[in-house]
């Protein structure tokens, strides 16, 4: 059967995370998609593993990989996105469990002219650790108690990780934000993401999944958040890309796309430009 949604799932040597992450999709009750792993230039490891656990989910899964050379996300993500064969793309991280119904609240909301931006929840270290395969095939998971007894503090924003219905409704109406595409969490039509040459790939760590947004939102596509219709735990582990020099590249480049209203790059997945 043609699949109808493409679930793009980055990574980058985080083979412990990311079983997590592919087992988390093997409970989705919407069962009609497939899944493009954008690989940052992962070791043999993560090669080994995707082959293991293909046979295990009821998915199929495509593996796009380069070669190692340094930070390169936003390539690998045009790469990925090329790769897909549906009309409507996802895209989530190998850090972030998605809960039961993450993938059917996105077909559920898609509409012509939106993107939609999702919601996630932060989990502390040693809990990210200790979750399981049983504790994710068995929903214990994202049962907030459970979350509580392992180390997850009591907050408001626990409503995400069970809000679901006419309560995540309300929530998402009484907590408003100005939605953005949020790489944990975010879906939008290929067309649309084509039309914009996809992510600008000069940008380094943190932003790149914003600046793909405000473009979007400069072509005409309007965002819809949906934080609360949609979630997922994110776990937590070391990052170590940012510096001072790759934040401050990336403000300028958000600035010019805010100042000039753009809605193309010419650094994206056609490169105009021979050198980024």
């Amino acid at each position: 059967m043609q699949k109808n949604i493409s679930v793009i799932i980055s990574t980058y040597n985080s083979v412990e995370w990311l079983k997590k992450v592919i087992w988390g999709y093997n409970t989705q009750t919407y069962r009609n998609f497939e899944m493009v792993i954008a690989d940052d230039g992962s070791r043999q490891e993560t090669f080994d593993l995707i082959e293991e656990l293909k046979k295990e989910v009821f998915y199929p899964i495509i593996h796009v990989w380069h070669e190692d050379n340094g930070f390169q996300k936003s390539q690998i993500l045009n790469k990925a996105i090329l790769a897909c064969t549906t009309d409507y793309i996802m895209m989530s991280d190998g850090d972030c469990i998605p809960r039961t119904d993450f993938v059917e609240q996105h077909i559920k909301f898609r509409e012509e002219g939106y993107f939609l931006s999702g919601g996630y929840h932060k989990l502390p270290l040693e809990l990210s650790q200790n979750i399981t395969k049983d504790d994710i095939y068995s929903g214990k998971s994202f049962d907030v108690s459970w979350l509580k007894k392992n180390g997850m503090k009591s907050s408001f924003k626990n409503n995400k990780v069970s809000a679901t219905g006419l309560k995540s409704s309300i929530l998402n109406f009484l907590t408003p934000t100005t939605p953005s595409w949020n790489g944990h969490n975010a879906s939008g039509w290929k067309a649309d993401i084509l039309a914009i040459n996809g992510f600008d790939q000069r940008m380094q760590y943190g932003g790149q999944d914003r600046e793909l947004g405000e473009r979007l939102v400069n072509y005409g596509i309007k965002p819809k958040q949906i934080r609360y219709s949609t979630t997922c735990l994110h776990l937590d582990h070391p990052r170590g890309y940012a510096t001072p020099e790759s934040i401050n590249k990336n403000r300028n480049i958000r600035k010019e796309t805010k100042v000039k209203k753009k809605k193309w790059t010419d650094f994206g997945i056609v490169n105009k430009k021979a050198t980024v």
